[in-house]
Parts: structure tokens; sequence; C-alpha cells
């Protein structure tokens, strides 16, 4: 297939084909309100869609300053094009091509930290929102607690000017506005994080209280950190995914984002120094936030890691392989029936059955070519989220926790390195070399490799390696796994 020769940039956005929806305001009158700290695939199909669509419905002060934290791939992408990209809906009835223009500057943090700072102590910057990962923000996930000894918060204790961390630059850039008398923007996380805005509010807290215990308090008093849900499925772009894109706008995008057609976006409402009108466009602005977030990353996140490590080592490629595999779809919904779904405080009006129903329809959505190994990265950082705060309030209730216990196996069967084939696995995590460590130690002993991962209180914390109604079952589904293979144990009935 021939790409066009044109490139995606204002001049090109009149001449895209009618059917490609498109910024309705005027590009040129939008002023940065928002900067966004993580620049990636998951806040441009999310989070910037919703401001783009609230900028089409009442026109403000609500631009993006995108920053990278780390590589110059998306900001060397999209600034030829004038920050513009595209976004391609995808299900089984088709696609359909969205262009988001509320991206008015990306910056790469490690380049020019200064630049990153001055765009953040702005006046007119009034929110920072963040997608970083689990592990961006440097703490420890079983307990939540700030990780002082991290490399990079040792960095930036001692060099403030020049951070390497979203807490350092957080942190740098309040001081700087304190000092200067400008009033404090409002921090939004959007990671999956248990009460992300309250974690976020205590590591920003706590770090800021390290290096000043004055601004610490300040902090406090005076930062707001809402918290927040987000809910939308954004596999990684292909280059075949650029071609179908480039060959539908008549224009060459080098980084569209894919996407389903579900969104989800709830956000507590405390906001004080203002906000986009975003309830305008679906975003639900509420007063708490935790049931719906205990109910996404127990149902969705939870089951999506347990499929993507059990899928990937049954050798499914992508979720939607793997859900069509009749047994990963009983254990899967049983999962959510039996397990996490008896676990959730609902929010006002769910409807659980709907909703897990959709979930399941979503993951078979054969558009969307979501990588089970995608999925499996940063396991030490998930696991604590996904399933073992769920298996807590299991074993508290006395109840059983058997497809809970054949999650977190599964991860450390993929967390050894080398697949049911003898092939190795290519291991993303903070902790690679640590779980690499174990793996080797243990030498293809099941009840060794569990002994080694669950020493690791990072991730299992103190009780529950302590505690054999968790251990048990953990062991045992490992040795099946290792004995029997992925397929044969998702099979079983």
């Amino acid at each position: 297939m021939s790409l066009p020769s044109a490139r995606l940039s204002s001049a090109t956005l009149p001449n895209l084909p009618a059917a490609v929806q498109r910024p309705a305001y005027d590009r040129t009158a939008l002023e940065p309100g928002i900067v966004h700290l993580g620049l990636g695939a998951f806040h441009r199909a999310h989070q910037a869609v919703y401001t783009d669509a609230v900028l089409d419905r009442a026109f403000g002060p609500w631009g993006i300053i995108g920053v990278s934290l780390r590589s110059p791939e998306t900001r060397d992408a999209l600034a030829p094009q004038d920050g513009l990209y595209s976004v391609a809906i995808r299900d089984a009835d088709g696609e359909a091509l969205r262009v988001v223009g509320c991206l008015r500057e990306s910056l790469v943090a490690p380049e020019d930290p200064t630049a990153v700072l001055e765009r953040l102590t702005r006046p007119s910057v009034r929110v920072v929102t963040l997608t970083v990962t689990e592990k961006g923000y440097c703490h420890d996930p079983a307990t939540g607690a700030l990780n002082e000894a991290h490399p990079d918060i040792v960095h930036d204790r001692t060099n403030p000017s020049r951070p390497r961390t979203a807490l350092g630059f957080l942190t740098e850039a309040l001081a700087r506005r304190r000092a200067a008398g400008t009033a404090p923007f409002t921090v939004l996380s959007c990671d999956n994080l248990p009460s992300n805005g309250d974690t976020v509010a205590g590591l920003l807290r706590r770090f800021a209280s390290l290096r000043d215990p004055s601004l610490g308090a300040w902090v406090a008093e005076q930062v707001a950190c809402p918290n927040s849900m987000v809910d939308r499925i954004v596999p990684a772009t292909t280059d075949a995914d650029r071609a179908q894109v480039a060959a539908a706008l008549g224009a060459v995008d080098a980084w569209p984002v894919m996407t389903e057609g579900f969104t989800q976006w709830v956000v507590e409402d405390r906001f004080p120094a203002g906000r986009p009108a975003w309830e305008l466009v679906g975003v639900e602005m509420v007063a708490d936030v935790h049931p719906y977030e205990t109910m996404k990353l127990r149902l969705l996140n939870g089951s999506h890691s347990t499929l993507a490590y059990l899928g990937y080592l049954a050798g499914y490629e992508t979720v939607a392989d793997a859900i069509a595999d009749p047994g990963m779809a009983r254990l899967i919904r049983g999962l959510m029936d039996e397990e996490a779904g008896p676990t959730l405080r609902l929010p006002p009006g769910a409807d659980l059955e709907r909703y897990k129903a959709a979930l399941i329809a979503r993951f078979r959505n054969p558009a969307l070519r979501h990588r089970t190994w995608q999925i499996a990265m940063d396991g030490t950082q998930k696991l604590p989220q996904r399933l073992l705060g769920t298996a807590r309030d299991r074993l508290a209730a006395e109840q059983p926790i058997a497809r809970l216990a054949l999650g977190v196996a599964a991860w450390m069967r993929y967390a050894a390195g080398v697949d049911e084939r003898g092939q190795p696995i290519d291991v993303r995590d903070p902790l690679a070399a640590t779980l690499a460590e174990i793996a080797s130690t243990a030498a293809g002993d099941p009840d060794r490799l569990a002994d080694g991962l669950l020493g690791l209180t990072a991730v299992f914390g103190a009780d529950l390696p302590a505690d054999p109604r968790f251990t048990d079952p953990a062991r045992a589904a490992l040795r099946r796994l290792c004995a029997e293979g992925a397929r044969a144990v998702i099979a079983a009935p």
C-alpha cells in the first residue's frame, strides 16, 4: 500500500475527507491551561479527546501542553503535524476517525527540564494531569508509601531544578508558584491506582516535606488532588495501523492512536483553580470516585491481567484471541461473578451484570489487537491493585480465592522469563533484574520460584506471604501451570 504524500497538519486539515471529525474551534486562539505529564497513547485517546470535545462545545483556555518524561518519540512524531493526530475508533463494524487539536505543544523533559518548569509555573496553567503508569510514582505499590531510596527520587531531592520524576517536577513548580504568590494548580492523576488522587497527594506531600517541611505543609493545605477513574482500551499502534489510517485520512499521521468505542471518565469535582466543563461531554463529575474505581480495577483490570498472563503462556497473542478460548471466557466470567464482584461497593445506579457483560464484549472486540504481552508489562506494580486487594478482601470474609490465586500464579510463571516452549519472555518490569535472579535461583522448581517471588514485600506486603490461605492456592496453581501448561489449566472446569 503506497502512503499519501501529504502529512497531517494545520495546512492539510481542511482537505481531509468529510467523514473525518475535526476541531470546530479556532486552534490559533487556544491558550494552554493544562499541562499533561506522561504524553502517551492513553492520554491522547482519553483525556485529550474529552478536552477536545469540550472545546467544540464551550471554548476556553484549556489547550494542553504535553510532556514526555522519557522518550522524544511522541514529540518527534507530532511536532511536524502542529500537534494534530488522529484517533481511530474501531469495532467489528468498522472504523471512525477523529482528529484532535487541543495539544498545543509537546516537550521532552530530559532534553529541557527548565522549559517544562516554566510551563508549569505559568499562572494560566490551572490543571496538571498525569498518566505516568504505576511505576512513575516511585512508590511501594503494596503500601502506597514513597520509595525514598529510588534513584530518581534521590536525584530530584538534590537537583530540584533539573528533576526526572513527575513528583520532582510538580514539587519544584509548586515551590516556585508559592514563592511568586501564584495559586497552585490542581493535580489530577489519571493512572490506575487505588485512590489515585489521595495517593499522589500523600506522595507529593512527603516528597515536598523531605525538601522543606513548610513546603510540605503548604502542599497539604493548598494543593487539590482529586481522585479519578479512567477506562478505555488503547492498544499499541503498529505500522499496519499507520498505513490504514493514512489511507482513510489521505494524509500521513506518524502517530495515530487506536481505541474502542467505549470510554469512561469519573472525576471527583474538586478544582479550586477551575477546570474545563468536562461534564458537557460525558465525564461523570462526582463527590466520591472510589466505588467506580474499585469496580473497574477489580473487574476490568484484574480480569485483564489474569487473561494476559494466562493468555500469553497459552500462546494467545491478543486479548480477543485469548477470550475466544471457551475455558478462558468461563474462567474470567467466574472471576468476575464469584470472586471480584462480591467485594464491591457499587456506585449509584450501577448495573453490575450489564457492566460485566460489556467487559466480555469489549475483550472480544476483533478490531483491537491488544497484545497480551503489552498488558503483562509492569506486573510488580499492577498486581497489588488489580488482584491482591481483592484477595485480601476475600480472605477477610473467609472466602476462597482459587481464580485470583491462578492469576497470581500465572504472573509468577510469566515472571520466570521462559515460556512453555522454552523460548525467552521479554519481561518488562521495574524489578526485571530481581525477577530474573529469583527465577535463576529457582532453577525450574515452582516451589522455590514461589518462595522467591513471595519474598517481594513491595508486591505482596508482609501479610499475604505469611497467610497459608493465600500461599497454598497460589503455590498449587503454579505447580499445575508448570506441570500441565496454561491451556490445560484453562480448560479444566
